[in-house]
């Protein structure tokens, strides 16, 4: 007979009815129908990236930034978007104000301009109250009286200037890139052009020699300067610095003025010259004593003749607004358009005509600023040296 163990009061194994579950894990190897209890240590289930809040706030930000700078860099006057190798711009810059006398900074070449003479100055005629504001009076390059000199005296030694360039070849280089010829056609192109004087304030893009480069900047020369213009009649080298010139670039606002003004100087008298609609065979120019004659494009001086006045002595002018396409109607191209500058705040702020989005600075200069718009005219001018 067997004898039961006394009972303790505890239970001896495991409880019976519905809540005590299946004593063996369930086949099939399947997960358990309910989250394990107590799991404090098992690792929490990763979350998909797009419902990680700094990842998202990180991404917002970068494309915001994108879309920013892609606004800023499309803008058109920035300085990385204007028109490149001759295109139009339209940006703000400086105008850098050159007396006829003077060499000036970054010149190419010593000066070669050799006629003492002043000219006698003129106002251009005309209406242009209703000019915008980046427009500027325009004369066409073969208008009788535009140029001035001495009969049978060259205001610039040709020859001279074109021996500088020969024992300077990388400046000879460098001029040929602005006038888009080759260094071995320098001598001829030269040659091809005529010896004058301005009458007029003019304004051109002077191209400098600095560093072993050319560079670019917006610039008035004073009536009196002596310059080689080309068959159209536009001016292409300034004399007193061997530098080549094109036309004015526009510009989207009225820039600063800087480097050193001269007596008389007014704005609104500045004129740009817009290349003769066919080729000129002979310029007619006026002496300082107010005789006239005709110099024959391409010479010297050596067939200069007499003639007689024309009837309107003052060359009328038009508006116009100045662009660095490069002109079917002209010699010779102009040069594709140079950087942009902040303006430098020594110089008077003036109503000169606008230049382009890619403007250089105007060159360093130890000269003195001017005062703008102070005469009622043009007055005598320094002659060019």
């Amino acid at each position: 007979m067997s004898v039961d163990p006394p009972s303790s009061g505890r239970p001896t194994g495991p409880p019976s009815g519905p809540l005590s579950g299946p004593s063996q894990p369930p086949s099939g190897g399947g997960p358990p129908s309910e989250p394990p209890s107590g799991g404090g240590n098992e690792p929490e289930p990763r979350r998909p990236w797009w419902g990680s809040v700094p990842r998202v706030a990180i991404i917002a930000t970068a494309v915001v930034a994108a879309v920013v700078l892609a606004v800023v860099l499309s803008r058109p006057d920035n300085g990385g978007t204007g028109a490149s190798d001759g295109g139009t711009s339209t940006s703000s810059g400086e105008v850098f104000l050159q007396p006829a006398a003077d060499t000036g900074p970054d010149e190419f070449t010593e000066s070669t301009a050799q006629e003492d003479s002043s000219v006698s100055p003129v106002t251009p005629s005309g209406d242009t109250e209703s000019a915008p504001q980046n427009a500027v009076r325009g004369v066409n390059g073969d208008a009788p009286g535009l140029y001035g000199g001495t009969r049978n005296v060259a205001s610039c030694d040709v020859e001279k200037q074109i021996k500088y360039f020969e024992d300077a070849p990388d400046k000879e280089r460098a001029f040929a890139s602005v006038v888009r010829i080759q260094p071995s056609e320098v001598p001829a192109y030269l040659r091809s052009l005529t010896p004058v004087q301005l009458r007029m304030d003019t304004r051109v893009t002077n191209h400098g020699y600095k560093n072993g480069a050319p560079t670019s900047y917006q610039a008035v020369l004073q009536a009196g300067t002596a310059v080689l213009v080309d068959d159209r009649g536009v001016p292409r080298v300034r004399c007193a610095c061997g530098n080549p010139l094109s036309p004015p670039v526009a510009q989207q606002s009225a820039p600063k003025t800087t480097g050193k003004g001269w007596p008389g100087y007014k704005s609104s008298n500045v004129v740009m010259v817009t290349p003769a609609p066919q080729p000129v065979d002979e310029f007619v120019m006026c002496e300082p004593d107010g005789e006239w004659f005709k110099r024959e494009a391409g010479d010297t001086g050596t067939k200069d003749h007499k003639t007689k006045k024309p009837d309107k002595p003052s060359p009328s002018a038009g508006v116009t607004t100045p662009t660095a396409p490069t002109d079917a109607t002209s010699s010779q191209p102009p040069t594709s358009e140079p950087p942009t500058s902040d303006t430098d705040p020594s110089g008077p702020t003036t109503d000169e005509p606008p230049s382009s989005d890619t403007q250089q600075p105007p060159p360093d200069s130890n000269t003195g600023s001017t005062g703008s718009d102070t005469g009622g005219g043009t007055t005598e001018q320094a002659p060019a040296s």
